[in-house]
């Protein structure tokens, strides 16, 4: 169920509010400044690919076998973190709107080791919901519930 006119335009002055507020926090959730991040990782986590190449290939052809196995563990953490930070780049698109729901905010239950009717009434309905559809479902339950 699309959001209506006047739904929209009030979520768009919500976000122009936040922008002006707090534009680091803005930038921070529309993740401009995580994807940069990312991308600098990766970057140099290549960079430290080619090193460890290099390094490893020195060891074999010196016939040094410490030097290689240093040279194949920098291509090992090398790896790892470029692998990271392409995954971590590719849960934040462009567009928030068309991002998986598990790659967006999560609840955190704070000091509740049971879950409640409520928790698990929640969880049920966000799986396979988009965003927009689960904040519809809160504004829904809000207006049911007399929460406004």
């Amino acid at each position: 169920m699309p959001l209506s006119e006047e739904e929209l335009r009030l979520l768009e002055q919500m976000e122009r509010a936040l922008v002006e507020e707090d534009p680091k926090l803005a930038s921070t959730l529309r993740g401009t400044a995580f994807r940069r991040s990312a991308r600098r990782r990766a970057i140099v986590a290549g960079v430290g690919f080619v090193v460890g190449v290099v390094v490893l290939m020195t060891g074999a052809v010196a016939q040094i076998t410490p030097v290689g196995i240093v040279g194949f563990v920098i291509m090992l953490v090398s790896a790892t973190v470029a692998l990271t930070a392409m995954r971590g780049q590719q849960g934040h698109g462009h567009d928030p709107r068309s991002a998986h729901p598990s790659h967006g905010f999560t609840v955190i239950e704070g000091g509740k080791t049971g879950k409640t009717g409520k928790a698990r009434r929640l969880r049920r309905s966000h799986s396979g919901h988009s965003f927009m559809e689960r904040v519809e479902e809160r504004w829904r339950r809000r207006r049911e519930d007399g929460g406004f």
